[in-house]
Formats: structure tokens, C-alpha cells, sequence
């Protein structure tokens, strides 16, 4: 096995074991119950917050000039409004968790109507969302963020770390990283919903727009494949509306206000999900060695800053206690954090690197994992020995 690269971890997440997880009824015991329940007005303040200062963006964006010249101009308040509006995919990721409202018409008709604006199908979402949920950091029956095993088995493990590894360390590991953030940050998120991209093998090619045949329906049982359905409606409507907007104002308007600014929170999604869930020293676990809450407190809080965690709800800086129970709104979950930070010391992750250390980090290391000699943890590999990996 090659040497381990330690993150801002220093690997504390690699000596963890089952007897040192707390039940969930620790948990709660150290949770104010009161953090455990939403407010629909609290909730719809936030959202109010989000639609302010968006609409602020956008008035500043309408005043600039559509016109080749001003495209610098145009890519960086792609990035502004990008990053302003990923605070609705927070949004109604907390409507999908029954984080935002005890009134759940209202919350489904948010969660729908945020989630189809970002062409998101949000039933479709929140069923697979659900099932990471369930099987967070499962080497086996993850459903995103899995990856590539060397000498897996081919049954139940994604096999072919050999050939990755082979070559991350041929075209160097500097172009690797390049590469790899290039691919998850561009075309990551909408290869996720088109062929369930990093998903496990369980789940096969899986499209969050079409459940049934030619694509697996693993993850649609039952009601879902209708719900799938019903997603699509959204998404659609969306479409059409983007389509009279551009016969209406042209192509080059709907690429500046709302096709820029859509890829930029694409990024952010990735950026969020890609590091609440992988560390070079982070491990994934076979499933004799998973439990719910062992895989929940593999997640790993990040410092993102007061400006992003204000923008974004603190999805990044809390996502721990989010993992663990997700019905925690996130107004109440930066105080839990603090709880379960003092009280789960050992098994609480935070790694203190700064994002684009952290970035460069798992995009250059996080190559392919190979189980430990007991087949319980599986540890991330990044240097290619061909004798070592196959002996």
C-alpha cells in the first residue's frame, strides 16, 4: 500500500472504529430539541434573503451592456450571480430533507418551483438524495461519490483503481488534478443526473429524467418512477420559458443572466458535495464495517467563510449534523455543530484547510481506494506500484 497523503485532517478519521460512534440517542441527548424542528417563518425569512439579494444581482447585471465586449465583464457577474443563487439549491435541499416547513404543501411546492428554476427534477432528487443519505461513504452501496477499488471483486465494488491509477501517475499528477477538476466541476453535475455518474454499481446507469428502460430503475421503486415523472413537468416548463425569453430578448441575454450564473452553481454544488465527502484520509467502509451513523460522521465540515456560509445557509460548515439528521434546518445547525464538536471530539470532522488546498488536494490524491488487510476500510491510493497492487 502506498503512503497515506494526510489533509489538515492529519488522519484522524483513519483510527476511528465502530465502538467509538455515538448512538443516535447520544446524539439527540446533547441536541436541544428545539433544534430539531423548523419554523416556516424563520424558514421563509431565509428565502426572502436568498430572493433579495438575487434580484439585487440581477438589477446590477441588467445595467450592464449586452455586448462581446463587456464578456469579462459578463463571466465575472457569471460568478457573482452564481454564487448568490446557490443559496436556493440550499433552499430546497432542506424542502426535500423536511427541513423548511411542518406545512410540507408549502414545502414541496418551494422545494419544486427552486429546484425547477436550476433545472433540478426535484422528486427525482430527492429520492436519490435520500439514498446517499442511507449509505453515505459505503464502498458498496453508495449512491455518489463511490469510487474506483483496486482488486475489487466486480460484484459490488466499482473495479478498475489499477488502470486509474495507472493513469493519474503516467500523464503526472499535476495534470491529473487539472484534469479531474475540470471533469467533476464542468460536467460533473449534469453527468450525475443523465447516467448517475460515481454512483455505485448497484444502481447502474441511472437518469434522474427518464426511470425506465434504457436506464437501470434501481433507484426508482415503486411511486418514485411516477414522481420521476412529475419532476420532469418542472424542468420542462423552465425550458419553455428559457425558450421564449430567448426568442423574446435573444440568446446572448439568457446566456448572461441565467446560463452563466446556472453553471457557476453547478460548481458550487459539485465543490460542496465532492468535499463534504472525500478527503485523502478520509476512508470508505465495506459493509460489515458500515453503519448509518458511522458513514454520517465521515462527512467533513469545512472552513468556507462568513460571506459563503451567509450567502449558502452554512451547508458547507455544518454538514456533519445535517448528515446525521437531516431534518435539522440550518438556521439551528451551526449551534448544533458546536454540540456534538464538544461532545463527539474524536469522531467529529473538521478539516481546517483552506477550499482550494483542499480542492487540489482530493483532485490529485483521491485516485482509487484499496481495502485495508482485514477488508473493512478501504483507504485512498494516489501512486501507481504495479508489483504492490497486484501481489
Amino acid at each position: 500500500m502506498s503512503k497515506i497523503k494526510f489533509s489538515g485532517l492529519k488522519g484522524q478519521a483513519l483510527v476511528i472504529e465502530n465502538k467509538d460512534i455515538p448512538s443516535m440517542k447520544e446524539f439527540k441527548d446533547v441536541i436541544p430539541e428545539h433544534y430539531l424542528e423548523s419554523n416556516t417563518k424563520t424558514s421563509l425569512r431565509y428565502l426572502l434573503q436568498s430572493t433579495l439579494i438575487q434580484s439585487l444581482v440581477v438589477v446590477i447585471g441588467l445595467s450592464i451592456p449586452f455586448t462581446p465586449r463587456m464578456i469579462p465583464i459578463w463571466i465575472i457577474y457569471s460568478l457573482l450571480s452564481g454564487t448568490t443563487a446557490m443559496g436556493f439549491w440550499v433552499i430546497a435541499h432542506e424542502c426535500g430533507h423536511g427541513a423548511f416547513s411542518k406545512n410540507k404543501t408549502l414545502e414541496t411546492i418551494i422545494g419544486y418551483l427552486l429546484h425547477s428554476l436550476l433545472l433540478v427534477p426535484y422528486f427525482s432528487w430527492q429520492r436519490s438524495h435520500s439514498v446517499h443519505h442511507r449509505f453515505t461513504n459505503n464502498v458498496t452501496n453508495g449512491e455518489t461519490h463511490v469510487p474506483l477499488v483496486i482488486r475489487g471483486n466486480g460484484i459490488t465494488e466499482k473495479i478498475g483503481g489499477e488502470k486509474e491509477l495507472y493513469f493519474s501517475n503516467s500523464i503526472g499528477k499535476k495534470n491529473y488534478g487539472i484534469l479531474q477538476l475540470l471533469l467533476h466541476l464542468i460536467f460533473g453535475w449534469p453527468s450525475y443526473l443523465l447516467t448517475g455518474s460515481t454512483g455505485g454499481i448497484k444502481y447502474g446507469t441511472s437518469n434522474h429524467f427518464w426511470p425506465i428502460k434504457p436506464f437501470s430503475k434501481a433507484l426508482w421503486p415503486s411511486i418514485w418512477t411516477k414522481k420521476v415523472w412529475i419532476s420532469d413537468i418542472g424542468v420542462a416548463l423552465t425550458l419553455l420559458g428559457i425558450s421564449f425569453f430567448i426568442f423574446k430578448y435573444g440568446l446572448f441575454l439568457v446566456i448572461a443572466i441565467y446560463v452563466g450564473p446556472l453553471l457557476i452553481v453547478n460548481c458550487w454544488l459539485v465543490i460542496y458535495t465532492w468535499l463534504h465527502h472525500t478527503d485523502s484520509d478520509v476512508p470508505h467502509l465495506s459493509n460489515t464495517e458500515f453503519s448509518f451513523m458511522r458513514g454520517a460522521f465521515l462527512s467533513i465540515d469545512r472552513p468556507y467563510g462568513k460571506i459563503l456560509n451567509f450567502l449558502h445557509h452554512n451547508i458547507g460548515s455544518s454538514h456533519v449534523v445535517h448528515h446525521i439528521c437531516p431534518k435539522i434546518p440550518h438556521y439551528h445547525a451551526i449551534k448544533a455543530t458546536v454540540k456534538i464538536k464538544k461532545a463527539f471530539k474524536k469522531v467529529y470532522l473538521f478539516n481546517p484547510d483552506p477550499i482550494p488546498r483542499a480542492l487540489w488536494n482530493i483532485a490529485c490524491n483521491c485516485v482509487a481506494v484499496k481495502s485495508d488487510d482485514k477488508g473493512r476500510k478501504y483507504i485512498w491510493q494516489s501512486y501507481y506500484n504495479k508489483r504492490r497492487i497486484t501481489k
